[in-house]
C-alpha cells in the first residue's frame, strides 16, 4: 500500500497515478478485511475504487490537451516538500519508539470468524433494496447518463488547429 502511495505522488504520468491510486485504494480494502470489517471493505472497493477513481481517470483522460507543459509544474514546492516529509517521519518515528508494544500485545485479541450482531451489512442492504429501490435506480439512470454523456464529449469532433480551413 505504501509503495502505490508512493508511486501516486512521484510519477510524472498522471494516467499511471490514477492506477497506482487504484492499487492504493485496493490494498487499503485488503487492510480493512484483515482488521475484521468486510463491510467497510466492500463500501472502500465499490466507492473509492468504483467510483472515486474510475470518474478521476474519466476526468484526466477527457481534460488532457497537447498543448499541457510536459515537465513538472510544481518543481518550486520541491524544498517545503521535503522538509514537510522529514517533519512528519521524525514524528512517526517518535511515535513508534514512545508506543508500549509490550502491553499492546499483550491484550486479548478474538475472532470468532463472524461479525457481531448488527454489523454484517445485512440491514443496510435490507434497506437500499427495499425501502428506497427507487432511489437507487434513479441514481443507477443518473449515472448512465453521465456515462453516456462522457462518452459522448470524448467522441465529439473537435477542429485541429493545425488544419487550415477550407473555404469554397
Amino acid at each position: 500500500m505504501l509503495g502505490s502511495a508512493l508511486l501516486v505522488v512521484t510519477l510524472r504520468d498522471i494516467i499511471r497515478c490514477g492506477l497506482a491510486m487504484i492499487v492504493s485504494f485496493g490494498a487499503l480494502a485488503g487492510l480493512y478485511v484483515l482488521a475484521g470489517a468486510p463491510f467497510v471493505a466492500g463500501a472502500q472497493v465499490l466507492v473509492y475504487i468504483g467510483a472515486i477513481s474510475v470518474l478521476i481517470l474519466f476526468a484526466i483522460m477527457l481534460t488532457q490537451t497537447k498543448d499541457a507543459p510536459s515537465g513538472l509544474v510544481f518543481q518550486t514546492q520541491a524544498i517545503p516538500a521535503g522538509i514537510a516529509a522529514i517533519v512528519l517521519a521524525l514524528i512517526l518515528a517518535i511515535t513508534v519508539t514512545a508506543t508500549d508494544w509490550s502491553a499492546a500485545a499483550s491484550r486479548k485479541w478474538t475472532w470468532t470468524g463472524k461479525p457481531p450482531e448488527g454489523q454484517d451489512g445485512l440491514g443496510v442492504a435490507e434497506a437500499l433494496f427495499r425501502d428506497y429501490v427507487l432511489p437507487f435506480e434513479v441514481v443507477s439512470v443518473l449515472l448512465l447518463a453521465a456515462v453516456i454523456g462522457g462518452v459522448f464529449v470524448a467522441k465529439r469532433e473537435r477542429p485541429r488547429v493545425d488544419e487550415p480551413e477550407e473555404r469554397g
